[in-house]
């Protein structure tokens, strides 16, 4: 399928809340592809911090440096040479030169039974929480970089993941991203 897509250069940006399946779904799409795969996030400055995310999201709610490090410890990996996919929350914004900026959105209920599933816990207590972060991310990203994560008009691909099985969206990602080369 990659073909000879020029994957040293091609990059391809993947943004999403969580439970949309970004991380899952440009795993795939970078090794379908021979790209680097680059997901920088805050469980990973968690992990290097000896933090819980959940320490970590109550930092970053109160000092924009956790937000600035990680994202540009990710466009600065996304930038260092060939192709890659970035996944992240913010990667079509960041990664503005992207060949191909895709946004993966769900429903709320969707998103939630997701992160139960990966990540175990009360389906409730995990809704609750999501919801909570996606309304903390949203007034982070839009005080530290005006940027509305709810208004992801300048994607190329917009995918509605809720009834699509990671397998399927990672296949309509790798179709637009052979019509860009």
């Amino acid at each position: 399928m990659a073909g000879n897509m020029g994957k040293k250069e091609l990059q391809i940006a993947v943004s999403g809340k969580s439970g949309c399946g970004n991380t899952t779904v440009s795993r795939m799409v970078a090794q379908r592809l021979g790209l680097r795969f680059i997901n920088y996030t805050f469980r990973s400055l968690a992990e290097e911090k000896g933090l819980s995310l959940e320490e970590v999201l109550d930092r970053a709610a109160k000092e924009d440096w956790w937000d600035r490090e990680v994202d540009s410890r990710q466009i600065a990996l996304a930038r260092a040479s060939g192709g890659c996919v970035l996944g992240s929350r913010l990667a079509i914004w960041m990664l503005r030169e992207a060949d191909l900026k895709v946004y993966l959105r769900a429903s709320p209920e969707t998103r939630a039974g997701r992160i139960a599933r990966r990540e175990g816990g009360a389906l409730e207590n995990i809704a609750a929480f999501t919801r909570e972060r996606d309304k903390q991310d949203r007034e982070r990203y839009l005080k530290i970089y005006n940027i509305d994560n709810d208004d992801y008009s300048l994607a190329d691909l917009i995918i509605d993941t809720d009834n699509m099985t990671a397998e399927e969206i990672s296949h309509a990602i790798i179709e637009a991203a052979n019509t860009r080369i």
